[in-house]
């Protein structure tokens, strides 16, 4: 998938996660921040490819990627599974807590399950994609839906852009529009 489809199915995953969820406190830092750490777990896997959107606006990021793509084992290698998401979970919740001291009214836990979700539907996504993902690395075996390899999604094609892309865009704005109530009571609180 493209960085423009891993960043609206990460939003997307967590608008269903945090607006299914019973009501909570959020704070309006807490929420960006989120935000912020979503789309960053979002494009996170893909650290991997040194042509990624993570490498792109860095002054030597092509070189970094570079590098990087050699520690990791390649693309769609550690980063796309199941051990790459608990060794990043891990890092990100270390950050978190080394940062939390100059942010102190954001929820970390909260921001942490953000950067989470956003991790998890890059590696759901790419599953649906020709390459499929090895989520059980070290066993070397990829795991794409739907089994049939010739069904899946090429990334960055027709079908991605015409089909999946909008199916997410809609189906974003049909839940939040579901769960205006809770959005319009934030959206007051913060406004007013």
């Amino acid at each position: 998938m493209t960085a423009r489809t891993h960043d609206l199915a990460a939003i997307t995953a967590l608008s269903v996660v945090f607006l299914s969820q019973p009501e909570r406190v959020l704070t309006l830092s807490t929420v960006l921040v989120a935000l912020f750490a979503n789309l960053i777990g979002g494009i996170t896997p893909d650290i991997d490819q040194p042509t990624a959107p993570f490498w792109r606006n860095l002054p030597v990021g092509k070189y970094f990627g570079k590098v990087i793509d050699k520690m990791l084992g390649g693309h769609r290698f550690i980063t796309h599974s199941i051990l790459g998401l608990v060794l990043f979970g891990f890092v990100a919740h270390g950050l978190l807590i080394f940062l939390h001291p100059i942010m102190p009214h954001v929820n970390i836990g909260l921001v942490w399950w953000a950067y989470i979700i956003g991790m998890v539907s890059h590696l759901v996504m790419d599953t649906f994609t020709k390459e499929g993902v090895p989520w059980l690395l070290p066993i070397p075996v990829k795991f794409g839906l739907p089994p049939v390899r010739a069904w899946r999604i090429t990334t960055g094609k027709a079908v991605e852009t015409f089909i999946v892309f909008p199916a997410l865009a809609l189906f974003l704005g049909l839940y939040i529009w579901s769960h205006y109530q809770e959005v319009l009571v934030f959206l007051h609180h913060y406004l007013v």
